[in-house]
């Protein structure tokens, strides 16, 4: 790969270095000439100014935010790579608002949204306000012009809503293929009853609104006949149009801030505290209603599925209240019920203005600074600081809510024009097209299918032509899903033709399938989708259906009743409803964009184990492209982005690489504080090989056991030695103590294990850290001094957990964690890279690892050894991009000093064969340029440890 290292005033060579925070290197990517001119423009230093950082600036810090104001004034699609620990989060704050505050100074923000006012183009004269919405319009009496702005743009706002509400009742889903399913064959599957008793009326409010599609004579894609004596609950979309449907206003330049996780949304706040910005922006954090809510009703349930749906379900309750209210009561003066049976911390309207006046008086609050205020004042923060979106300068979210269409379209969020910043970005490409799978299991499937069966027999004769139809064909969707997923074809007499298409000599197997062979196999390729989809949305029958089914399952005392319950094991009625709808919108997508797992249920010793269909998306350009499309600039951020061209070819590929922005700077500690090391033998002169097949023999886990034991003589502190997986963890530990060598370096430090569960990692952790306290103060209640932490490539601790200084003085990565062959997500994401498409994959699964697992990973060797090199890259960059997380935990701040060890014959290079690409060359920079690649036994790796401790030793 082609490249050119720039500095200002940098030595010619690294080794010349005095200390490495002077030298930062801008590092040109890609394989033409062409892209230079541009990394050299990233790499020029001016003496522009960032008055709000709150310390005196490194000199990578200042080249790091140069680059990212430059890349903003141009605009585009930029890549920033500053490694962990360099202070990238306050630079790029400090950077960002920065270029927004001179952008509003000089009165130059992106022109096309606004006019001089800022006011949008649209004004709204219609006084149709929700109710919710309309206490957070700012008064007018004795309110200046300031104040008047919120209310014009607000008025903009419902216009809007109310014009997409209407285009969307109205809008065509026709596609090719009629939507008419063979009603012999529903009438096959379900026994209709025509019993006159059902005409009673005693279950009114389950009833259905008349539907007609346009195959009714009806054009667009659908119409209702709403019955003028029955109670109609509103549209069963994810989002309370009251609370969400809101647009942001096109003329304010915003900057939007995502990160991963909540904890990494919250150290940015604290960083953007120890700044000026933090009081002179408008910023507002969002979350999920799981880290938001203060319901300790809603909080019980757990789960952030059933929160999210008893959130919105108290939500449709307070609205069908209402709408009883209207329906019932007549006359002229008739008093309008209050939404009692709503959530009450949305009762009081006045207490979500206070909620916003205080967010706007107190600046930059994390999410447990809202939480906090929320609690204080007594009402809902999640809805609270969401009603702040459309007025904030700077808006900071979790990766979904800004990645997914369908979480921007209910927040309401506007993209144009705006700053998009994307942190950690080094799994994007995964991360944007794993939000459109869909999954949906056995059980609720049959939860689904027996609900609707239910359903339909009680109200079948008062449901027009239309809702009746629909049902049937759902009916027909489910009941071909769960032929499909059963394993109970040994009589192949008996088993259904559909089941066939699917099987082989081995029935049990996993598979995968293009979306068009599972609409043919299925006998389902004549169903309109979207027109279906269109009718879910817009009849509520998912909410009709499962509130008869709650109404049943208080009444009745029937087994098959209740045993159906009991087997629904994912969630309620209403989440099996909804990850059915989410499979049937993933049947819309094209062809090729994806493919359809699926894992039939099998019979294992402990019983039967239910299978699921699963739609896995594998491809993220035009998700990425809807984004980039909208945004001014969109920023990805990270310390180790490499390979960048990886990510271009599967994010934005439209883009040349000599259009595309791309800065690196080295780390700001020096060289002597690090030392990485390819450890290819043991002590006793064993080459280590962590390879798939190898890995598990016992001379090879001893042998690492005896690695540690010499290490825990000479490293002094904390040592967190990284696994490829829980299940080897597992393996390697319990032979550990089986032969006893665990006990041996337990004489010299505590030993604790990541637990699989997220909630107990915290305390682990803080009984680690106690411990390495307690080493580096003396303060030791026995002859250990210091601590092992054994941890998992991939887990809790491997990403965004720090172990600055003594936490981490050591970090021993064992083998390279390639991900699992038998996994056939990863194989058909592989193909798809690689361009595959005609190689068959089945992959054979067991429940449990077990003498058959290596049979099981077969498949998924055979589609690497098949696979080109594109497909073998990608491979082998989940691998590295894992190990440079992994060892990146260390090495915090300036001062800190840590070994690396990298334990694997394949980490080893001899200098003398450069021939093939190395793993190692996917190192990030500030560990490569002091790699050491080769040492001849370990008592050469034994005598560097030593060296390096003396003379970091304080």
């Amino acid at each position: 790969m082609a490249g050119i290292e720039i500095s200002s005033g940098a030595p010619n060579s690294i080794r010349d270095c005095e200390p490495l925070s002077v030298y930062c290197s801008a590092v040109a990517i890609g394989r033409v000439s062409g892209c230079f001119s541009e990394k050299l423009k990233m790499a020029q230093r001016v003496d522009r100014k960032f008055p709000a950082f709150p310390y005196e600036p490194y000199t990578i810090q200042i080249d790091f935010m140069d680059a990212l104001y430059k890349s903003l004034d141009k605009g585009g699609i930029s890549i920033l790579e500053s490694p962990t620990g360099t202070g990238k989060t306050l630079s790029i704050i400090c950077s960002t608002l920065q270029w927004l505050a001179d952008q509003k100074e000089n009165r130059n923000t992106i022109p096309g949204n606004a006019d001089q006012n800022g006011l949008p183009a649209e004004q709204s004269n219609s006084d149709e306000e929700p109710d919710w919405m309309k206490n957070f319009v700012v008064h007018k009496n004795n309110q200046v012009d300031a104040h008047q702005k919120p209310k014009k743009k607000y008025e903009a706002s419902l216009i809007k809503i109310e014009r997409r509400k209407n285009g969307e009742r109205h809008k065509n889903l026709s596609s090719e293929g009629a939507e008419d399913v063979d009603l012999l064959t529903v009438n096959k599957s379900v026994n209709m009853p025509k019993n006159d008793a059902e005409e009673e009326l005693d279950d009114k409010e389950f009833i259905l609104d008349d539907y007609e599609s346009e195959d009714d004579g009806i054009t667009g894609g659908g119409k209702w006949k709403r019955k003028s004596a029955g109670v109609s609950i509103s549209s069963s979309s994810d989002e309370d149009l009251n609370h969400s449907d809101i647009d942001d206003e096109e003329g304010h330049l915003k900057v939007y801030f995502c990160s991963r996780t909540h904890s990494q949304l919250s150290q940015f706040v604290k960083e953007l505290k120890k700044t000026t910005f933090a009081s002179s922006t408008k910023v507002v954090c969002l979350g999920s209603r799981k880290n938001f809510c203060i319901n300790e009703d809603v909080l019980r349930l757990g789960s952030i599925t059933r929160i999210n749906e008893r959130c919105l379900e108290l939500q449709k309750i307070k609205k069908s209240n209402a709408s009883k209210a209207k329906n019932l009561c007549t006359g002229v003066g008739t008093m309008r019920k209050k939404a009692a049976s709503g959530c009450p911390l949305l009762r009081k309207h006045k207490l979500q203005r206070q909620f916003k006046d205080q967010l706007s008086l107190q600046g930059a609050m994390d999410i447990e600074d809202l939480v906090h205020l929320g609690y204080s004042i007594g009402t809902c923060p999640y809805y609270g600081s969401r009603s702040m979106v459309s007025t904030a300068d700077l808006v900071i979210l979790p990766y979904q809510s800004l990645l997914s269409k369908s979480s921007r379209e209910s927040l309401g969020l506007n993209l144009k024009n705006s700053v998009i910043i994307i942190d950690e970005a080094h799994n994007l490409a995964d991360s944007l097209i794993s939000m459109y799978d869909s999954k949906i299991t056995l059980s609720q499937l049959e939860d689904v299918h027996f609900h609707l069966k239910k359903y339909l027999e009680r109200f079948h004769n008062l449901l027009g032509h239309g809702n009746r139809r629909h049902i049937q064909t759902l009916l027909v969707i489910t009941q071909g899903f769960i032929r499909t997923l059963k394993e109970d074809c040994k009589d192949t007499a008996s088993c259904h033709e559909d089941v066939k298409k699917f099987s082989d000599e081995k029935l049990m197997t996993d598979s995968s399938m293009a979306i068009y062979d599972f609409l043919f196999a299925l006998n389902i390729d004549n169903i309109n989708f979207l027109k279906l989809l269109n009718y879910i949305k817009e009849s509520n029958v998912i909410h009709k259906v499962s509130g008869y089914g709650s109404k049943l399952s208080t009444q009745q005392t029937d087994s098959t009743f209740s045993n159906n319950q009991a087997a629904n094991e994912d969630g309620s009625t209403l989440s099996s409803f909804r990850k059915l709808s989410d499979m049937l919108l993933s049947l819309t997508y094209k062809n090729g964009d994806g493919r359809i797992i699926i894992s039939r249920s099998r019979t294992t010793p402990s019983g039967q184990v239910g299978g699921y269909i699963k739609y896995v998306m594998l491809t993220g350009e035009k998700i990425f492209s809807e984004i980039a499309d909208e945004a001014h600039a969109v920023i990805l951020a990270g310390g180790t982005l490499q390979p960048v061209e990886e990510t271009r070819e599967r994010l934005f590929p439209w883009l040349p690489i000599d259009q595309l922005n791309f800065f690196s700077c080295n780390h700001i500690v020096p060289r002597e504080s690090i030392l990485p090391i390819a450890v290819s033998r043991g002590p006793t002169g064993q080459l280590f090989d962590f390879s798939y097949s190898a890995r598990s023999s016992s001379v090879m886990i001893e042998e690492l056991g005896l690695l540690i034991c010499n290490l825990v003589s000479v490293i002094p502190e904390g040592i967190v030695v990284f696994f490829s997986s829980f299940d080897y963890e597992d393996q390697v530990y319990n032979m550990w103590k089986a032969s006893g060598i665990l006990e041996r370096f337990k004489r010299k430090k505590r030993v604790f294990r990541e637990p699989r569960k997220s909630s107990e990692v915290e305390q682990v952790l803080k009984e680690y850290k106690e411990a390495i306290d307690a080493s580096s103060s003396g303060n030791l209640k026995d002859s250990t001094h210091g601590a092992i932490f054994l941890a998992v490539v991939g887990g809790k601790v491997s990403e965004g957990i720090n172990f600055s200084d003594g936490m981490g003085r050591c970090i021993v990565m064992v083998g390279l964690p390639y991900p699992n062959p038998s996994d056939i997500e990863l194989m058909e994401r592989i193909k798809h890279i690689d361009g595959l498409r005609e190689l068959t994959l089945s992959v054979s699964k067991s429940s449990v690892m077990d003498e058959n697992s290596s049979k099981n990973a077969q498949a998924g060797f055979q589609v690497l050894r098949s696979c080109g090199p594109k497909g073998k890259a990608y491979y082998e960059n989940l691998c590295m991009k894992a190990v440079n997380q992994s060892i990146g935990r260390a090495i915090r701040h300036r001062g800190d000093y840590a070994a690396i060890l990298l334990v694997d014959s394949r980490y080893a290079s001899d200098p003398s064969k450069k021939s093939q690409p190395h793993p190692t060359e996917k190192l990030p920079r500030w560990i490569k340029d002091s790699f050491i690649p080769w040492t001849n036994n370990y008592g050469e790796v034994h005598r560097l440890l030593h060296q390096f401790f003396k003379l970091n030793k304080k």
